[in-house]
């Protein structure tokens, strides 16, 4: 069974940075693709970016790739995602997800690929 940690989450104001981290416990296998998505009040969760645990490979929304970064640790157990140049429409609550199945089989955008979800973060970001 995967279990995922989010931390990192918190006030700042616009153009700030944060730096959100999950940590992933359980088998490696069952976890190959790893994901941020957001989501605001009741809406449907938004796709962030996913990583592969295997290849390091990264999957972007391009419209945050230049202000977002990702990464993984050596032990691929943790999950970071470094949020610059903040605005105030990036408030969200932040989950992590992971997958099963490889990055690149079937869409890694929607939630439904995903196996397992942490129990978010909260980012607020003021103007």
């Amino acid at each position: 069974q995967v279990q995922l940690v989010e931390s990192g989450g918190g006030s700042v104001q616009a153009g700030g940075s944060l730096t959100l981290s999950c940590v992933a416990s359980g088998p490696s296998a069952s976890r190959k693709c790893m994901a941020w998505f957001r989501q605001v009040g009741g809406k449907r969760r938004e796709w962030v970016v996913s990583i592969s645990t295997t290849s390091g490979s990264t999957y972007w929304d391009s419209s945050l790739k230049d202000r977002f970064t990702v990464s993984q640790d050596n032990a691929k157990t943790m999950v970071s995602l470094q949020m610059n140049s903040l605005k105030p429409e990036d408030s969200a609550m932040y989950y992590c997800a992971a997958a099963f199945s490889e990055c690149f089989l079937g869409s890694r955008d929607i939630e439904a690929k995903y196996n397992y979800w942490g129990q978010g973060t909260q980012v607020t970001v003021s103007s």
